[in-house]
């Protein structure tokens, strides 16, 4: 039987995720592999960790990435840099103040993995496949989303923004049709990734263990959860 892996939050941190992968995971073929975003900033080699997911892409793996926050944030420096070259003073100013606000949460290291400073330079086929990342994924037990869903409104579906960015809410099961929410986006620590794996009663899976805080108490490692075992894999952070 295939197996499908679910990882969360790499944030850069490829030596990480592949160990995790080569390790651990070891996936053959015909195997899922869903990431679901923030693959990029605050690590050392968020390049590194785009082109090696757009390598197993090209495998006999079934490769489903997310988008992050994190992502949405370097597509939006990307295109506001591009406009900067107009020469317009108002849309640079915007293009600076969207690029330091990106800086601010990790964006720079991203930056220097690519060797550049200017985000206008980040190569066309790194805007594209970020641009065409998904917004989630359904499995059969599960719905699977960087941040979350927004379940204020009737179809959680329409909200993209909180499927990135969300950070507070309360699963609606009828909404989700009795499926749980799969996750990444806030980090937590170890015990609350595996209690809300084992308990039947949690409506939601957390998988980001803060990977990138590896000084943080009960953080420091890349999660991969095996969606028909409902195997964890634990892989500390070695970068």
């Amino acid at each position: 039987m295939s197996k499908k892996w679910v990882i969360a939050d790499v944030h850069g941190c490829f030596k990480t995720l592949k160990a995790l992968m080569e390790d651990k995971v070891c996936p053959t073929t015909g195997d899922t592999l869903y990431f679901l975003g923030d693959y990029i900033d605050r690590g050392p080699q968020s390049k590194e960790v785009i082109d090696y997911i757009r390598t197993l892409q090209l495998s006999d793996l079934h490769v489903i990435a997310l988008m992050g926050n994190h992502e949405e944030s370097m597509i939006q420096s990307i295109l506001e840099a591009r406009s900067q070259k107009k020469k317009w003073l108002g849309i640079f100013k915007k293009a600076l103040y969207t690029r330091n606000a990106w800086y601010t949460f990790g964006g720079e290291t991203t930056m220097q993995s690519f060797g550049l400073e200017d985000p206008a330079l980040i190569p066309d086929e790194y805007f594209e496949w970020l641009n065409g990342l998904h917004n989630y994924a359904i499995e059969e037990e599960y719905l699977l989303a960087h941040a979350g869903f927004n379940f204020n409104i009737d179809n959680i579906f329409e909200d993209k923004d909180s499927m990135r960015w969300i950070r507070d809410f309360t699963v609606d099961l009828k909404k989700t049709g009795g499926k749980k929410v799969i996750h990444g986006h806030v980090p937590v620590p170890l015990e609350l990734v595996q209690e809300s794996v084992k308990n039947p009663n949690f409506s939601f899976i957390d998988l980001d263990n803060g990977c990138v805080f590896k000084s943080r108490s009960g953080m420091g490692n890349l999660i991969g959860f095996e969606l028909n075992s409902k195997e964890l894999l634990i892989q500390k952070n070695i970068d």
